[in-house]
């Protein structure tokens, strides 16, 4: 009975869910319900590409236990905004552990974004939030993905992740009982 209960509950959670960021994804972004992360390499350079994965990796990595945390958008802006220089300090100590004596400058802003696909969700072209972490002179190839509902994460591989903190609570709550 405590199980029935618990799905109906994610079911209605997920549905939701569903109806905020599926479906008509230009007005989601139109409301502004996503944070984006946009690294930007210092050039287009091997190196400089090769570091801007290895930043964006730890980068994410140093993020992710502050954003898992926020429970709306405003909520992880504030996160970011609070962690700017600390991303700064985890970007310019892994550039300078890779050899690299150029810095570099995060900053919370909105951008123009072009339309990006994340599996099964589409975020239209336009303009976004975004932590900006620019390296160097920021004028390489750059990576981004979305923060904010947590769409993606980098994978260690360079890959990207994608991932759904709804169905990471299905699995655990059933995985524990079962």
């Amino acid at each position: 009975m405590k199980k029935t209960f618990i799905c109906i509950l994610l079911i209605a959670a997920i549905a939701g869910i569903a109806l905020a960021f599926g479906g008509n994804n230009a007005q989601a972004a139109e409301r502004g319900e996503y944070l984006r992360v946009h690294i930007r390499a210092n050039s287009n350079g091997e190196e400089d590409q090769r570091v801007k994965y290895i930043v964006r990796d730890g980068v994410v990595k140093f993020l992710t236990p502050f954003i898992a945390q926020c429970e709306t958008k405003e909520e992880a802006m504030q996160t970011v905004k609070g962690l700017l220089g600390e991303a700064e300090k985890q970007a310019d100590k892994i550039l300078r552990e890779h050899g690299f004596t150029y810095g570099a400058r995060a900053s919370l802003r909105q951008e123009e974004f072009p339309t990006r696909v994340y599996e099964d969700v589409t975020l239209s072209a336009g303009v976004y939030d975004a932590l900006i972490l620019e390296l160097g002179t920021g004028e390489g190839d750059n990576w981004w993905c979305v923060v904010y509902p947590p769409l993606c994460f980098a994978g260690g591989n360079g890959n990207v992740v994608y991932k759904s903190k709804i169905a990471e609570i299905i699995r655990n709550f059933f995985g524990k009982e079962n």
